[in-house]
């Protein structure tokens, strides 16, 4: 395990996560804010691919949640994009077991992958984007520390239209991290 609290445990993604992964990408109202990549049907064989190049990817870094109590993998989030020349990068998570959703997990692990992002990885400012549409998302995000910064206008097309994007995000110099 790499970073551990009480609740969460996050660790390094791995090949044997794919009937998770398949499970959560055939469940419409588990990927419905995520990425572009899951609007589409994934197979098996496009999970592995994906997973087993995953950690080989210098500008993102991706963990696995787990909960720490029982080990089982219920989500993954990381930090992409990452620029060296700016410090900077996009965080993203996805909660994939439903039973684990409105408990602050979220919030939980964008406080420990933040503080990752600015005390070990030394970067000045990790932003993100949230649909207009995903409260909960935004909530958890603003509890954790992270700020508006605008909205991108009908930048996302989810069931049938065009959705706002919030833009939010934290600098290193304003980053507190607060107990969990």
């Amino acid at each position: 395990m790499f970073l551990v609290t009480e609740r969460v445990q996050l660790r390094s993604l791995d090949i044997s996560d794919i009937a998770e992964f398949y499970a959560w990408s055939c469940d419409r109202e588990v990927t419905q804010f995520s990425l572009s990549s899951y609007a589409y049907p994934q197979s098996k064989s496009d999970i592995s691919s994906w997973l087993s190049s995953i950690n080989s990817n210098v500008k993102c870094v991706s963990f696995g949640v787990c909960c720490a109590e029982t080990g089982k993998l219920i989500g993954y989030a990381g930090i992409a994009s990452i620029s060296a020349l700016n410090r900077s990068g996009e965080y993203f998570i996805l909660i994939g077991d439903k039973t684990y959703w409105g408990k602050g997990i979220g919030t939980e692990v964008t406080k420990l992958i933040t503080d990752y992002g600015f005390n070990t990885l030394g970067l000045h400012r990790i932003e993100l984007t949230a649909y207009a549409s995903n409260p909960s998302a935004i909530r958890a995000y603003e509890k954790a520390g992270y700020v508006h910064e605008g909205v991108k206008k009908q930048s996302g097309y989810r069931q049938g239209k065009f959705v706002d994007k919030v833009m939010m995000a934290v600098l290193a110099s304003d980053w507190q991290f607060s107990e969990l």
